[in-house]
């Protein structure tokens, strides 16, 4: 086994809630603009700890989700040592396949590689995630009428493939990404959290 890792998902974009991708629709604006990041409470890759760690990726998606050619900008958060950074980036190129893989496969051209001071804070369901100076969002789940927090699964696409995700909106998104085309400033559209565990 190439890795083993356990954390949480913050992810927004531009499409209003909920973002079509996740059921194979085309996005709401014919495009998607979006950031995630993917931050490890605990985990190896390779025989490298990388709890602690956290990964974000800035992405436009020129259409439907499922055909890809996804343009990417990858951030690995500044504490990363070059061993775990270079570790990450081998799981979320796919060349360690497992689930990672198959998202991996949709992206066409990563623009950039660079090291940012990543805040990736969730509490009760309500999140905070910043990227340098380059996006902004805070997140806040949906509730069912029992209380708990609205969840999605067995969807066509998934940044967490096998985990499911908790449904929410993002209350702001600022995103920057000249490379990307990203001149964000927005309110009230969707955002999704998740806790996952991957082994590939």
């Amino acid at each position: 086994m190439a890795y083993h890792l356990e954390g949480q998902l913050l992810e927004v974009c531009d499409c209003r809630v909920l973002c079509p991708c996740w059921i194979g629709e085309d996005p709401d604006n014919g495009t998607c603009d979006s950031v995630l990041a993917y931050h490890f409470d605990k985990g190896t890759i390779d025989g490298v700890d990388v709890a602690g760690r956290t990964i974000a990726m800035v992405s436009h998606i020129p259409g439907n989700v499922l055909q890809g050619n996804f343009r990417v900008a990858l951030y690995v958060d500044e504490g990363a040592s070059q061993s775990q950074q270079e570790a990450l980036l081998n799981v979320y190129s796919g060349k360690l396949g497992g689930p990672i893989a198959d998202f991996a496969k949709l992206v066409g051209e990563v623009v950039s590689v660079e090291r940012a001071a990543i805040t990736f804070d969730v509490h009760e369901g309500r999140g905070t995630l910043k990227i340098g100076e380059v996006s902004y969002a805070e997140l806040e789940p949906y509730k069912g009428a029992d209380g708990s927090t609205t969840t999605l699964s067995n969807t066509i696409f998934s940044t967490v493939p096998g985990a499911p995700v908790f449904v929410g909106k993002a209350a702001t998104y600022r995103s920057k990404q000249p490379a990307l085309g990203h001149d964000l400033n927005l309110s009230g559209h969707n955002a999704l959290q998740s806790v996952f565990v991957f082994d590939g």
